[in-house]
């Protein structure tokens, strides 16, 4: 609850309502996990007792409310949800003006003005509450109007991880034109990615193959990532997605600057493949709030994580699962093209992580390692690469290494992890 009072200072300009007349709006939006039914009264009424007019949507994806967020004409919105946590965590996510994510600054404002002494309106001045589930249909006919051709004839299975896509996901995808089967789709409160979804794909790919179905894609808790099996059941990731919609938008002159944003993170064989197609990668940090700034900044239209993060920004402020579905569907219904051919575009490189616990991760550009490094990059040439990370949260430092050979992959990797557990400590 003071959570949501301070979001509402500092993004919806609360207190003002006596100067200029107008309540800030929010939206507030969850997944179905159980605390979210507390945690969304708790919001709702730190919001309201600010003077912010609340709109309550219910259950919807994080992108959903991003969508109406800016579509609504609000001044913030809100997610409570834990993406792909399991049930028993939650979180709660901001949204500016225009649907977007917040800056770090902006974030930390947030948190350093956390159980402030502010002053409360009274009367009329405090905010109003009301439902507006009915909006999801707006978000469901936005993402419906971004796809270019009908999915007809595909037979699909959906797996919605029992999370917020579980209604809007299959409606979205019939009213495409597709045959669908969704699977995760009855949320409880509790089983949220449980067993399901983008993080748990063995369930899919055997209903896939299973039902013969043409392919697979599988969502995470709050759906702004999106994973797909072909029809043998084999997993393309964000990598695979993004080439494959970056080749056919650079093909139909729609891919901005031939350019597609990714983090370090991508396979080496994903930059290979955009490369030899004449399409530029530039990297960013691991997340997708710095995939976004990248897009933002220098004008690009595409990007994402190999997690499933995919953002469209012609369409999106924000990675959205259920629009990079229905555009990597898309792609296989006007090509005819089956999505493990699509797929073939690219072919990743073995890549091993292993990751180096009770390390000071401060310690990741000592000279020792820093050596190894150059050693192992030289080792490796152009047919492989290595990334030390240092973890944001823990004492551990990650080691990454990419090469032509998983065996080689394993023997470097290896041998930077023995170092950095030497010289990190």
């Amino acid at each position: 609850m003071d959570l949501s009072v301070a979001a509402a200072h500092i993004l919806g300009d609360a207190g003002a309502f006596a100067a200029t007349g107008r309540r800030p709006v929010a939206v507030v939006g969850r997944d179905p996990r159980a605390s979210g039914e507390f945690l969304e009264a708790a919001v709702v009424a730190g919001l309201a007792a600010s003077g912010v007019d609340v709109l309550r949507l219910g259950v919807l994806p994080t992108p959903a409310v991003a969508h109406l967020t800016a579509a609504l004409g609000a001044d913030l919105g809100v997610m409570l949800s834990a993406s792909h946590n399991a049930a028993p965590d939650n979180g709660i996510k901001f949204l500016a003006r225009g649907g977007f994510k917040l800056s770090d600054v902006v974030e930390d404002e947030i948190e350093r003005r956390l159980g402030e002494k502010w002053s409360f309106p009274v009367g009329s001045g405090v905010g109003r509450v009301r439902d507006a589930y009915g909006e999801a249909d707006r978000y469901i006919s936005h993402v419906l109007t971004t796809l270019n051709g009908a999915l007809d004839g595909l037979n699909i299975v959906v797996d919605c991880a029992h999370g917020a896509a579980h209604m809007v996901a299959p409606e979205a995808l019939v009213r495409a034109g597709a045959r669908v089967e969704a699977i995760g789709a009855r949320p409880d409160g509790l089983n949220i990615n449980a067993g399901h979804g983008s993080t748990h794909m063995d369930k899919l790919r055997q209903v896939v193959v299973s039902r013969g179905a043409d392919l697979g894609v599988a969502y995470d808790g709050d759906a702004d990532r999106c994973l797909a099996v072909d029809h043998t059941g084999a997993i393309i990731d964000g990598d695979h997605i993004m080439a494959i919609l970056a080749a056919a938008m650079h093909g139909e002159g729609l891919l901005s600057k031939d350019t597609v944003v990714a983090t370090v993170m991508s396979n080496l064989g994903f930059k290979l493949a955009m490369r030899e197609a004449g399409i530029t990668v530039v990297e960013t940090a691991v997340g997708d709030r710095y995939v976004l700034e990248r897009m933002k900044s220098d004008g690009f239209n595409l990007g994402g994580e190999q997690s499933g993060h995919v953002i469209m920004l012609d369409h999106a402020t924000t990675g959205d699962g259920l629009l990079t579905s229905l555009h990597l569907l898309g792609v296989v219904a006007k090509s005819g093209v089956p999505l493990k051919e699509l797929a073939a575009v690219m072919t990743p490189l073995p890549q091993i992580l292993i990751n180096v616990k009770d390390v000071d991760r401060g310690k990741s550009s000592v000279p020792e390692l820093v050596a190894a490094v150059a050693q192992a990059e030289a080792e490796l040439g152009e047919t492989g690469r290595v990334l030390i990370r240092p973890s944001g949260t823990e004492p551990m430092i990650r080691v990454m290494v990419e090469a032509a050979s998983e065996e080689h992959a394993t023997q470097v990797a290896g041998r930077l992890a023995d170092v950095v557990r030497t010289a990190c400590v």
